[in-house]
């Protein structure tokens, strides 16, 4: 089943490079900006009467300082939990109550808050979501129930997971300087000394209207939108902001490698480079270039890693390659892979390299390269069936300084790219001065126990 789906996503997607008869539609979205800088983006979407409201904060844990990492994330915890006039747990009955849902995710460039409901409740939604950027109530009592919950899902998705916690070690590494070396949900140690004052001083300092960015997509009015935006945002005064600081990274002086021994069956392999990331849609090839390298190492069944280290070596039980290339810092090429029984991790880091080599000495055959656009190209065309995946999109260019209204032409851009420009990205990139690489040693699994989710895990990161 699994084969005829990407066999049917291909055969989608090579209509869409031919055909493209979606190329407008991110230019239907409609933007204002309220007096108090609020700016608001409006994408109609008449499939269904359904709206999403996604209010975007420009700030994560990029903008946490030494001592307080995780506040961002704990922050959005305690939008939950009351305001003067919506007590705790008061705003997700409300939304459930008009037949919706919400929820609220961190990352290093942003915070973001969401409700998709009829669309007829959309005013709700905005209510809500305006009360809280201004009445905050962040009470000493509902943090310290709220803190524990935050300390619980960080040893669930993080200390309790060997590979979570491979990837946090790796990016400790990669990093000296910049925060995104630090966990989005922040240092257990920094979780335990927190305090309400600091959740408290964040809010402050961040969320403001002039900070954020109301995004709707939906079976939706926009000149209605933008008035509804006025009435409950737009008596919000605007704050003078934090000034931010560049922070760029220094050069990488050698390659990087750190072992972590937890709990597992098997051994594990992740390798990062640093990367350009997307800054000017128009001008920028690199970008494009790394996420066609990406989509030929694992883009599919075919794909060179799956193809060489799983079916035919049988070195590895999964290999992946990523490419993280929108973000207000640097961006990030991945590996990993996975032995099977018997194999090591020198194993599989060794065919990982060797794919990589192939590509930099060969460079990639127009074949599959064409096979890794239709794939690539699926992927951004079918994110755009989900009003909510639309909305976060938006969300995610906004926050990294990119116009949304750029996205087809970034299909457009991926579609341009040529064999030689993936092979001059792998030439330049991958260097083993500019590698850290993080290995798995597997501890005996006896004894250890996986706990259940805590009560509280609501959102999602």
């Amino acid at each position: 089943m699994r084969s005829f789906r990407r066999g049917l996503q291909l055969l989608c997607a090579l209509l869409a490079l031919s055909a493209a008869p979606w190329a407008a539609a991110a230019s239907d979205a409609v933007e204002d900006k309220l007096a108090n800088g609020l700016r608001v983006i409006v994408k109609p979407d008449r499939r269904a009467p359904v709206a999403v409201m996604l209010l975007l904060y420009k700030v994560g844990s990029v903008d946490e300082v030494t001592g307080v990492t995780g506040v961002a994330h704990v922050l959005e915890h305690m939008m939950f939990k009351g305001t003067a006039s919506v007590p705790a747990g008061e705003y997700s009955r409300l939304i459930a109550a008009a037949g919706g849902r919400d929820n609220a995710f961190t990352s290093n460039d942003l915070t973001g808050y969401f409700a998709a409901l009829q669309k007829s409740e959309l005013e709700l939604a905005l209510r809500l979501e305006a009360d809280r950027m201004a009445n905050l109530t962040l009470s000493p009592e509902e943090f310290a129930k709220e803190i524990k919950v935050v300390m619980e899902e960080r040893r669930l998705r993080t200390d309790d997971r060997p590979r979570s916690l491979v990837y946090e070690q790796l990016m400790a590494a990669a990093l000296t300087a910049h925060p995104y070396r630090n966990p989005i949900i922040g240092w257990m140690n920094d979780l335990e000394n927190m305090r309400v004052e600091d959740a408290r001083e964040f809010y402050r300092h961040w969320y403001a209207p002039d900070n954020a960015t109301l995004i709707v997509v939906g079976d939706v009015d926009p000149a209605q939108v933008v008035a509804l935006a006025g009435k409950h945002f737009g008596g919000i005064p605007s704050r003078s902001l934090p000034v931010r600081k560049p922070q760029e990274e220094p050069p990488q002086l050698g390659a990087k490698r750190v072992t972590v021994k937890a709990p597992a069956e098997l051994p594990y392999v992740m390798m990062v480079f640093r990367a350009p990331a997307l800054r000017d849609a128009e001008r920028d090839t690199e970008p494009y270039a790394l996420e066609m390298l990406a989509a030929v190492l694992d883009g599919s069944q075919a794909a060179r890693l799956n193809r060489t280290l799983v079916r035919k070596e049988r070195i590895a039980s999964a290999a992946d390659a990523g490419y993280d290339g929108i973000a207000r810092g640097s961006g990030f090429f991945y590996l990993s892979a996975t032995p099977t029984p018997g194999k090591s991790a020198a194993e599989v880091e060794a065919g990982l390299r060797r794919e990589m080599a192939k590509i930099i000495e060969h460079g990639v055959t127009q074949e599959e390269l064409e096979r890794a656009k239709a794939q690539a190209v699926a992927q951004h065309v079918y994110e755009r069936d989900s009003m909510l995946a639309q909305a976060r999109q938006i969300a995610s260019l906004e926050a990294a300084g990119i116009s949304h209204r750029t996205v087809d032409l970034q299909l457009r851009k991926l579609r341009e790219v040529t064999a030689e420009q993936v092979r001059d990205v792998a030439r330049k990139y991958f260097r083993d001065d500019a590698l850290t690489i993080a290995t798995l040693d597997p501890q005996p699994l006896a004894g250890v126990k996986r706990k259940p989710p805590p009560p509280g895990l609501k959102h999602v990161q």
